[in-house]
């Protein structure tokens, strides 16, 4: 079914259990702070990112239509096709057999699916552009 070579598409398979420790205390940005230095409770990553594994589906991005936004060339998506389609939301979509993600923004005239990045333009949604789903999380490695 993956008709673009800029997607891999995985389905997911719930069939593993991980929990990684989450700490409790809120972690600055700015300046360390020793505080708070206890572990609050263990954290699976499918129960975070997954609501409904029947209907979602993981893609790895290539490209930077949505930068903006933080989804970056290599980021991979959390895609949920039994969430309906709403007005702001970031969509996996196929326009012209091919696969985009974009946000999906309604218009007077109609809808545009709209990259998050101005070096790129609006793409009409037409008859026969296909919502595949909703992005529901990003995730992104660090390069080292």
């Amino acid at each position: 079914m993956n008709r673009n070579p800029e997607f891999e598409i995985v389905k997911i398979q719930k069939q593993s259990h991980i929990e990684l420790p989450m700490y409790g205390a809120l972690i600055e940005a700015g300046f360390p702070s020793p505080a708070d230095d206890y572990l609050e409770t263990k954290l699976d990553l499918n129960d975070l990112l997954i609501q409904r594994p029947a209907a979602t589906f993981l893609v790895r991005v290539r490209g930077s239509s949505m930068k903006d936004v933080g989804i970056l060339d290599g980021s991979i998506l959390v895609v949920d096709s039994s969430i309906d389609p709403q007005n702001g939301m970031i969509v996996l979509a196929i326009v012209d057999n091919e696969f985009t993600v974009k946000r999906l923004v309604k218009q007077q005239d109609g809808w545009v699916l709209r990259p998050d990045n101005d070096a790129y333009n609006d793409i009409l949604v037409t008859p026969e552009t296909e919502i595949r789903g909703v992005v529901t999380a990003c995730i992104q490695k660090f390069g080292f």
